[in-house]
């Protein structure tokens, strides 16, 4: 049996069925026209997660609901069971506990070309590509980091495949928590961390304003603070991502229950060429479009 791997909300939900979806398309799309379809996921986790449905106290018209563990798909289950199926799947994981759930789930699908990596995502995502030459083969590469562990030298490794779609999920609440609003809480930390996932030290100047102000008796008075709020820092790793990748689709944001927004979920295309371009961005904006749509206006079954 798995390992726990405990987590999730809606969202989550909304999250894992946006890359089902173009899981799905993208191998029915291309099956025909490429040899190799590889998928690779980062932070695989364990291919399940437990949920825990809370209960209520019972009510004049209803009974009590015990509260429950509810098991579901993670992403790499779900890339497992997409038909039809990629030729190789790639999981990667840094903790022995997910790593040993990973290869009891490959278990379950014999004949499978499935690899599982452990150690630190940026490090084992670079070393992969670059040992592969990537004629003949494409990919989609799921990023879902815990916080901001995607480094921005590992989607610049991406872009340079030429042939790699990204679904990559961004910490909208990571960054928000990392820029502090008073700059004086800026630790040195705060800003490698920050440096790293954006490859640029130019969110400061972006994020934060400097003023001074001179009073009649002379006195300067100076005003230092953040002044971008969640918008500003999505637009800004968009206006990013846009820069390296030859296309970017609008991003789907992510909130949490209490409709806080905590995550953005981008789709990068790395292959240039207007074809690949079109088809994924096809693709992605029909997944995306859907998900927007009230649940009044589906259709069944989607």
């Amino acid at each position: 049996m798995a390992a726990d791997h405990e987590f999730g909300n809606l969202s989550t939900d909304l999250k894992l069925s946006l890359v089902e979806g173009y899981l799905r398309a993208f191998t029915q799309a291309l099956q025909s026209k490429f040899p190799e379809l590889w998928y690779i996921d980062a932070f695989a986790g364990t291919g399940e997660r437990t949920v825990k449905i809370a209960g209520a106290a019972a009510t004049v018209m209803f009974p009590a609901i015990d509260e429950r563990i509810e098991r579901r798909r993670g992403s790499a289950r779900i890339a497992l069971d997409v038909s039809p199926p990629f030729s190789r799947y790639i999981f990667m994981d840094k903790k022995k506990r997910h790593c040993a759930a990973l290869n009891e789930l490959a278990k379950e699908y014999p004949g499978r070309s499935i690899d599982i990596v452990r150690g630190d995502a940026n490090a084992a995502i670079q070393a992969e590509l670059a040992a592969q030459r990537w004629v003949g083969k494409r990919a989609v590469m799921f990023l879902d980091p815990y916080g901001m562990d995607v480094a921005w030298s590992t989607l610049e490794a991406i872009r340079k495949t030429e042939a790699i779609d990204v679904w990559y999920l961004v910490s909208l609440a990571g960054m928000f928590r990392q820029a502090t609003h008073d700059p004086r809480n800026l630790t040195p930390e705060k800003r490698t961390a920050l440096t790293r996932m954006l490859g640029t030290d130019e969110w400061e100047d972006a994020w934060y304003r400097r003023e001074r102000s001179t009073d009649m008796l002379g006195q300067v008075d100076e005003i230092h603070q953040r002044i971008a709020d969640v918008a500003a820092m999505e637009h800004f790793v968009g206006k990013r991502l846009a820069d390296l990748f030859p296309k970017v689709l609008p991003p789907r944001r992510l909130r949490n229950d209490r409709g806080v927004p905590m995550f953005s979920l981008f789709l990068a295309i790395s292959n240039p060429e207007p074809k690949a371009i079109g088809l994924a961005t096809r693709i992605g904006n029909h997944i995306l479009k859907a998900s927007m749509e009230p649940a009044s206006r589906r259709r069944p079954g989607r």
